[in-house]
């Protein structure tokens, strides 16, 4: 199925991967968020669990192997373009992930990534969505049980 402008929405997941204080962000290497930091993660392929699409995600993006904990958004991100149709509809689910092995590097359909301090999250721009996931994923590993599904507006053209 075509990405852009497609016949139904297409579904994605996410990981939140912490390392100490830090966690591990992704430069998009594709559209609709190319060049935006953002979570590691992508499309779920057909036959494919929502826990082995974002294992293979990390391990694809940023060659870390890592374990599906527990899923702290849903979410959806739907971009319009300049007419008003429909050009990208996602729905994402985040999930906070363990990761267990492997070296920090850049591949796949990421330009970049980066282990980033919490404190240092607005160097990054990242989405206000991206921001909450970050945060609802900290609070769980701190005892707060997250809200799961996150209500969004529609995006205008672009990222």
């Amino acid at each position: 199925m075509r990405r852009d402008y497609p016949d139904r929405p297409i579904v994605g997941v996410g990981a939140v991967v912490f390392d100490g204080d830090q966690v591990i962000l992704v430069r998009r290497g594709s559209p609709p968020s190319y060049g935006a930091w953002s979570l590691p993660g992508g499309a779920v392929e057909v036959g494919e669990t929502l826990e082995e699409a974002v294992v293979r995600e990390v391990a694809e993006e940023i060659g870390l192997e890592v374990t599906a904990e527990e899923v702290v958004a849903v979410l959806e991100r739907i971009f319009l373009d300049p007419a008003g149709k429909v050009q990208y509809h996602y729905v994402l689910v985040d999930f906070l992930c363990r990761s267990m092995h492997g070296s920090l590097r850049a591949s796949g359909d990421a330009l970049a990534c980066a282990r980033v301090p919490l404190e240092s999250l607005a160097d990054y721009s990242l989405t206000r969505e991206t921001r909450e996931v970050i945060q609802r994923a900290h609070d769980f590993l701190h005892g707060k049980a997250p809200v799961v599904y996150m209500r969004t507006k529609v995006a205008g053209a672009g990222p």
